[in-house]
Parts: C-alpha cells; structure tokens; sequence
C-alpha cells in the first residue's frame, strides 16, 4: 500500500519533550475502512502518538499523513477529513445534545442543507435521537460517550480516532459502545483508529499494534497475534515466588517471571504439564490456572510484563518525569 493511498501513515515518527522520549519512531500504515487499534498500557505513547496524528501535538521528528494529507504541513486539511473523540469528555454540559452538535457543525463549516438530517442521522445511530433536546449535564457517563461518537462523526470524517473510547465506564456500557461502533462502520465509510488498554476492546479491530515506552513492538491481526505465542499461559500461588521460579528454570528450563502477584510462566499443553508441577516442584502450590493464549500473553510475550503490571510502572514513570519537570521550574 503507499502512503496516498492509506488512510494513516507514519514514517519515523518521532515525539520528544526536553530530554523525554515520548514517541521513538513509529511506523505504520492503516488501509482505508480499516479497524485499527493501539493496544499499550497508559503512558506508552498512545495518547501522544494520536496527538501528532491528529495536528494536535507537534512532531520532533518523521512524518506523517492522513487522509493524504501531511500532519504537519497541511494541518487544515487533516483536521477537516478527520474526527476526534477525546479521552476526557469535551462536551458543554449547560447545552443539549442537538446544540452541542450544531456548535460542532458551525466550527466545522458543515452545509446548513442537509445538516438537521445528518444531525437525526448521527443521534438515532447512538441511540440518543429522543435524548436530544436534554441537557448534557444529565447525561450518564455513557451517553455522553455516546454523543461524542455522534459529534466526531457529524462532518462525516474519512477517518475517526477514538481515543480510549469508553476508558472509566462500566463493563456493560463499554459493550454498548461498541455495538454503536459496530453499527457505525456498517453505515458509515470510515476508517477507525483507536487507542485503548483493554485487551478485550483491542478484540474488535481488524490489527493491533501493540506499543510499549513509545514503540510498537508487535502489529498483527488479534488472531495472528495470539498464535504467534503459542503456548498456554500457566499462573501458581506459592509460599516462596523466588524458590519457585528458581526450580522451575532448575528443573523444567522454563523461565517464569512474576506479575500480577502471581508466577507465571508459558508452556505448551499446560494442562498435561499442571500433574509434572504438582510432583516436581519443589515448592507448596497453593492454586495454579491455566489459559489459552490472550492478548495480554501476547503483550507479555513482548515486554516480559502484564499490561496490568506495565500500567503501575507506567504512572509511576509519569510522575517521576513530572517531579522532575516541576523541580526545573
């Protein structure tokens, strides 16, 4: 595929802020209609990366296109072919639904023929047309999402970045959300690039990128990613963590590591190896599990930590840069 004719494409691309490496060269190029997610922990790169895609944050270094256009050098352009729902909410909560859209449509110079149908249109898809003369404020956190879909999607984008689209909501929101989604890519000629920390969002999207201390480390389709692994993943509570990953590099050649206050480890056929565990280890089992190859595996495989375990190390990265950037004020 070249670049004029991906829908995102990124060479090189590189984030900096004083001696801070945000953003360490990405490479990529998402297909028009395409699905596309970045799947990383928080403080990996994703937000900032998205940024620079969408002529928010300034690029140190490499280029980018989307829609054809260069972030840099055609910023206008980029901005009118491209929606954004944004990580924390943006709407104004003392207007309606129908007049946070039309505010977003006078910004967006989008026609006045047309734009009440349009506007109908986008409302029914997330399901909030009888909701549209309430004040925002009286929204739940879901159908604020909702409506930023609706917004994002008003000046019909040729691509729509999602930026951890349904972060803080509910198990049974996020679903909903997605269903819309779904709903969206059905009716809609639009390619989708999101970003999220959720293994089983990541699920929906056609390739993942999985991106780590500002680098993508892997990119694949969901399934390609899981079977490239290969090997069931193997998690034991014991008395002694450090004598057990000891005896089990020791006596099996297997080397486990430590995450989610668990030793975990991967093996092929884990549930024939489980009885080998129990009357070889020399340490007491207290539980073990076994699980096929996910996305967090995956990830694991990778970075040699869980996304969950990446987060904690991750914030604490964030507040350390923090600490020393209010130390030089």
């Amino acid at each position: 595929m070249s670049t004029a004719q991906a829908a995102v494409s990124a060479v090189g691309l590189v984030k900096t802020y004083g001696d801070v490496l945000a953003v360490r060269g990405i490479d990529l190029e998402v297909a028009p209609g395409e699905t596309f997610g970045f799947l990383g922990p928080n403080g990996a790169g994703k937000s900032t990366t998205i940024g620079m895609l969408c002529t928010l944050v300034t690029p140190s270094g490499g280029q980018a296109t989307v829609a054809g256009f260069d972030v840099v050098h055609q910023r206008d352009d980029v901005r009118r072919h491209i929606g954004l729902v944004f990580q924390d909410p943006t709407l104004d909560g003392y207007l309606s639904a129908w007049r946070n859209l039309r505010l977003h449509a006078e910004l967006y110079g989008v026609p006045r023929a047309g734009l009440e149908d349009r506007m109908r249109q986008v409302l029914e898809m997330v399901g909030l047309w009888d909701r549209r003369t309430s004040k925002v404020a009286t929204f739940s956190g879901g159908m604020k999402r909702r409506l930023e879909i609706a917004r994002g999607l008003l000046h019909s984008p040729r691509v729509l970045f999602l930026d951890e689209p349904t972060v803080g909501l509910d198990p049974q929101t996020r679903a909903l959300i997605w269903s819309y989604i779904g709903e969206l890519k059905r009716s809609e000629d639009i390619t989708i690039f999101m970003t999220t920390h959720y293994m089983d969002e990541a699920e929906y999207c056609d390739r993942i990128a999985i991106i780590d201390h500002g680098q993508i480390i892997a990119l694949d389709t969901p399934e390609a990613l899981k079977a490239s692994i290969g090997k069931d993943r193997v998690q034991i509570r014991t008395d002694d963590d450090a004598a057990a990953i000891a005896a089990l590099h020791e006596r099996f050649g297997i080397e486990a590591t430590l995450a989610e206050g668990m030793v975990t480890f991967a093996v092929e056929s884990g549930e024939r190896f489980v009885p080998r565990l129990f009357a070889e280890l020399p340490v007491p089992i207290h539980s073990v599990s076994v699980a096929r190859p996910t996305l967090d595996d995956v990830f694991m495989s990778y970075t040699g930590t869980t996304i969950r375990d990446a987060e904690v190390s991750g914030n604490q990265r964030g507040r350390e840069v923090m600490a020393r950037f209010g130390a030089r004020r």
